[in-house]
């Protein structure tokens, strides 16, 4: 900590009756102000101070010298009432330092044992008074002296008992009309903490009537318990982050604990997402206000320290509006020097704590700023009542700093990046027709009958699921025709699949019922005559489509690499490069904004990629609620319907025409699949040549791989055997055996659009499962890859015309949101932003540059690149600089 320096002539005189030593009113000769402190126990402090001087310094002869002077003008006395802790710290040092430069006031810093022990007729006498309470701090006593002395107050007293208590803070900000969180307060009787109107349920509390969905804030109502604890919705992996005062390193740590607390009373509030930054503002008086920004504890719970062990934070600017609220809240609390917290969400910003008196650490033009406003308020309001020649300095106002780009450098201003999720499990579906009574009534329990349909993805929902299944297999268990067999089928595999992991976390499976009136229509008159009457219900199961640990690994991998395209993120980054984008994103010069769309694998991979991009730690649930926005609105990054357009069914009918031929490709099918003379589809047609024989070869690759896969299941030593991600080889078995079932028709012709499921399987199994040692499964991954490599692009447009088409059905959404994102490149928005008049070691502190990340699927992504390719928007005479946009 570095020493203040005092001026020469500086007095200090100690104990707690220094003051009336020297004539009550503390007298002095004009020019020498006096800093006086505590009890002459606190050696370390005082020699910190520059105090441990010797005594004869300030005895008799500076007495004699003050005899022979004009009678000294009047000083007016600081009172400094509060826990040595914070008198002596180091902000409050720095800023008494600076305010006893004013040459008509004294400081006093009432002694702790005066404070605790003496009565409140024996604290020194002062004209002005900074008192504020902290732990131990006895406010009831400087009440007392405060109606004893009648001092200026610089901070209410007696606001500072409802500061203790969040429910009156929330209670002033309310009246105030202070925008905050959505919250609801639930007392507790300590006695009977079962009687509260509390309702839990898995994703939602209910306090008072008023429903708060996970995400949520639990806050305790006293405000010296800093046990905040935030509870996080399944579809985001559960659990709950638990906030605390900072111990060491870290300031919270997550939790797989999902249930509220059953004690004590608690504020419950909604969760702003503030992207992972929380702002601390910091008053002095209605007209000043400091913001610093810093990572939010509740993101990874890790704390950033400076080489001081201090907290890094950084200045921000606040807008217009938010100094307004600064100034409401200064006001409303009646304290001049205040902190408070901001959370800056969705567009506005929200006052979220109160935290009475506190000084912002580690900045000299801060703490100059703090000491001159406090001591032209001191002056001005007690200079008139002791006849002290006093005017309010004029100063010229800050010029405001715009910091622009000249000459032929160019700086970085925007990245965007569209990003497809990671890697997955195979995705797979399995349908049966339903009629049993308990089907319906989970149906009607649930309101399928409103719409015709229902989607069941919440763990207590697919437990129902579970046991009725259950329940059924127990039931059919005496039976045995082929009719009771098959459905004994399905409904083992709805099992399997619903047990799987042992438990139900995430968005990884789901059930859909629909309702048929005339149960489900029947293929042929056979079937027809078998069909039985009255409503059935269509069970659809899906499952997998899940983000595989190596995708979690791979999107992280991913966001490291990320960063190196920052300034200063050159080189490889294996080691700790990309410190540009971190040091320019700690710094709050970095706009950040993660979109992903509502499938639990995009968001999951937007959470991890994130985590890399950010050098954050720990688990990833706390990550994804804070930084990832879903985006499941206007269809931006989620399609719509999984319904095709016109133009894409009659694309799929032609491409299924094209491969269903049982002879090699001609020149004229070349021009037919690949107008655009994509190299990829060429290799991929030579590689296939006749794609009837091709598909012959991967349907006996199939058939050759469901036979190994039944040998291994016979031998006992395959029993227990576990597959990549909890996968079992029955499950493995059944997946293949659709697939083969599904592939090739009754009528011999193969089904086209399965060959994206078999190119992911085998994708999935030679990477995952390749310690199997099943034959020719290389083979066959290279047949269907140079299959698919036709199939999948061209599913979404052969000719440009209709490659257009088909992206705009996806894709102008978030066209539009590119466009918006680059024009508002250079506008000032409302954003986290270093303030450059109080930034310490920033080389560029205007330099800002804004980041949009869009996580999707493949049909965004394919779109997206057809309007680029062929929609002439990359136009060289476009009015951006320089815009390079990545599609990974």
């Amino acid at each position: 900590m570095s020493e203040p320096c005092f001026r020469p002539g500086l007095r200090l005189a100690l104990g707690p009756r220094a003051v009336e030593r020297e004539g009550q009113v503390g007298r002095s000769r004009r020019g020498v102000p006096r800093f006086v402190v505590g009890s002459e126990d606190d050696e370390q402090d005082l020699g910190q101070m520059e105090v441990g001087m010797k005594n004869e310094m300030f005895r008799e002869e500076d007495m004699e010298d003050d005899e022979d002077e004009s009678p000294p003008e009047r000083q007016i006395v600081v009172g400094i009432c509060a826990m040595m802790k914070k008198s002596k710290s180091k902000p409050m040092t720095q800023i008494l330092e600076r305010l006893c430069k004013f040459d008509y006031i004294n400081v006093v810093i009432f002694p702790e044992e005066v404070i605790l022990e003496e009565p409140v007729e024996n604290w020194p006498l002062c004209d002005c008074l900074i008192s504020f309470h902290s732990k131990g701090f006895p406010l009831d006593k400087a009440v007392e002296y405060a109606k004893l002395r009648n001092p200026l107050l610089i901070n209410d007293l007696n606001m500072q008992y409802f500061i203790q208590d969040r429910r009156e803070v929330y209670r002033i900000l309310q009246e105030e009309g202070i925008d905050l969180p959505r919250y609801a307060v639930l007392n507790r009787d300590p006695d009977n903490p079962e009687e509260c109107n509390l309702v839990e349920c898995e994703d939602h509390v209910e306090v008072n009537g008023e429903v708060f969905p996970k995400p949520f804030v639990e806050k305790p109502v006293c405000a010296e318990d800093h046990n905040v604890y935030i509870y996080y919705p399944t579809s985001a992996g559960g659990g709950s982050q638990r906030l605390f005062r900072k111990i060491g390193s870290r300031s919270s740590v997550y939790s797989p604990e999902s249930s509220v607390r059953k004690t004590g009373s608690y504020i419950y509030e909604e969760f702003m997402p503030t992207d992972g930054t929380d702002v601390k503002v910091y008053t002095v008086g209605p007209d000043y206000a400091h913001a610093e920004a810093r990572k939010s504890p509740a993101l990874d719970g890790k704390v950033e320290r400076d080489s001081e062990g201090k907290e890094i934070r950084y200045p921000v600017m606040l807008t217009a509006m938010e100094k307004l609220v600064a100034r409401k809240v200064c006001l409303a609390f009646k304290q001049t020097v205040c902190g408070f917290d901001l959370l800056r969400a969705n567009g506005h910003s929200f006052v979220c704590d109160v935290n009475g008196f506190s000084f912002v650490k580690n900045s000299m033009k801060y703490y100059d700023d703090c000491a001159k406003v406090l001591g032209n308020m001191v002056m001005r309001e007690l200079a008139p009542q002791f006849h002290i020649p006093w005017s309010i300095p004029m100063e010229a106002e800050d010029i405001p700093i715009v910091p622009t780009t000249s000459g032929t450098m160019m700086e970085l201003r925007c990245v965007i990046a569209i990003i497809r999720h990671g890697d997955r499990t195979p995705k797979q579906k399995m349908k049966m027709e339903v009629r049993h009574p308990l089907f319906f009534e989970l149906f009607e329990k649930y309101g399928g009958y409103k719409s015709g349909k229902l989607k069941l993805k919440k763990p207590k929902q697919l437990q129902e699921v579970l046991d009725i299944a259950r329940l059924l297999l127990v039931e059919l268990g005496q039976h045995n025709d082929c009719e009771i067999e098959e459905k004994k089928s399905k409904l083992e595999q709805l099992k399997t699949v619903l047990e799987m992991y042992g438990h139900f976390s995430g968005i990884n499976r789901k059930v859909q019922l629909t309702y048929l009136r005339n149960g489900q229509p029947k293929a042929s008159s056979e079937e027809e005559d078998s069909k039985k009457d009255g409503p059935s219900l269509l069970l659809v199961l899906k499952w997998g489509g899940e983000l595989t640990p190596a995708g979690r690994v791979q999107a992280e991998e991913l966001g490291r690499a990320f960063r190196c395209m920052y300034p200063g993120g050159q080189g490889d980054y294996a080691g700790f490069p990309g410190c540009g984008l971190l040091r320019l994103h700690s710094t709050y010069r970095h706009d950040l904004k993660i979109y992903a769309s509502d499938e639990g694998r995009v968001q999951m991979t937007a959470a991890a990629f994130a985590k890399g991009l950010l050098a954050l730690e720990g688990e990833l649930t706390p990550i994804l609620v804070q930084m990832v926005k879903s985006a499941n609105m206007n269809g931006l990054l989620d399609s719509d319907s999984d319904s095709l357009t016109d133009c894409q069914q009659k694309v799929k009918a032609r491409l299924h025409e094209i491969m269903q031929k049982d002879q090699e490709f001609t020149e004229d099918d070349y021009q037919k699949l690949t107008p655009t003379g994509s190299p990829s589809l060429v290799n991929s047609m030579k590689v296939i040549q006749n794609p009837v024989a091709t598909c012959d070869k991967v349907y006996a690759l199939i058939q050759s791989l469901n036979s190994q896969i039944r040998k291994r299941l016979e031998d006992p030593k395959s029993a227990d055997l576990q597959l990549y991600h909890s996968e079992t080889l029955e499950l493995m078995l059944q997946r293949w055996s659709k697939l083969e079932r599904d592939f090739r028709m009754k009528n011999g012709r193969y089904d086209i659009s399965k060959i994206p499921d078999i190119y992911d399987c085998i994708k999935y199994d030679s990477q995952h499962n390749a310690s199997l040692g099943l034959e020719d499964t290389l083979e066959l991954f290279r047949l269907s890859r140079a299959l698919a490599d036709i199939v999948i692009p061209q599913e979404y447009g052969i000719t440009k015309a209709e490659k257009l088409d088909i992206a705009q059905a996806y894709c102008v959404p978030l066209m539009k949101k590119i466009q918006l994102d680059l024009q508002r490149t250079h506008e000032d928005e409302a954003v986290n932003k270093l303030h450059p008049l109080y930034s310490r070691g920033v080389m560029s502190p205007g330099r800002h540059v804004r980041t949009r990340l869009y996580f999707t699927s493949e049909s965004h992504v394919h779109s997206l690149l057809s309007v680029f390719r062929y929609g002439g928007l990359l136009d060289v005479r476009s009015r951006f600089q320089s815009l390079s946009l990545v599609c990974i």
